[in-house]
């Protein structure tokens, strides 16, 4: 059960980082908004996707949120990172940036498995 719990929270934290403190600090950069611009979203696209990342991420690491919100929020990252990784192979083909998609979604996957396998466990 400790292991499970460790498993669980190492990988929901690093979805954390990921999605919701490094879009939130980097997000108004010219980097990013290029990087936006160069995937032929609009600028507003940018900035409704980091808002919903970071409410998001947030209820990953909120305890208190269970049950179907849990269960939405897991499946618009899940969407959210295949269509990254959609996005970035048709702009520049399959190379490191449409992998790194793939890679957070496997963390996710983690995250997700070993939060059922918690509330099994302890409901």
């Amino acid at each position: 059960m400790k292991k499970d719990k460790i498993i669980y929270w190492v990988s929901t934290i690093l979805i954390f980082l990921f999605e919701g403190v490094m879009p939130a600090l980097t997000s108004q950069t010219e980097l990013a908004k290029e990087g936006i611009r160069h995937l032929g979203y609009p600028e507003y696209f940018g900035t409704a996707l980091v808002v919903f990342k970071v409410l998001g991420s947030i209820g990953l690491v909120v305890p208190q949120i269970k049950g179907r919100l849990k269960e939405w929020i897991y499946a618009g990252f899940t969407f959210d990172f295949i269509f990254a990784s959609i996005s970035h192979g048709a702009v520049d083909g399959f190379g490191g940036q449409a992998v790194f998609p793939l890679v957070v979604l496997a963390i996710l996957m983690i995250s997700y498995v070993y939060y059922h396998k918690i509330n099994k466990t302890e409901g």
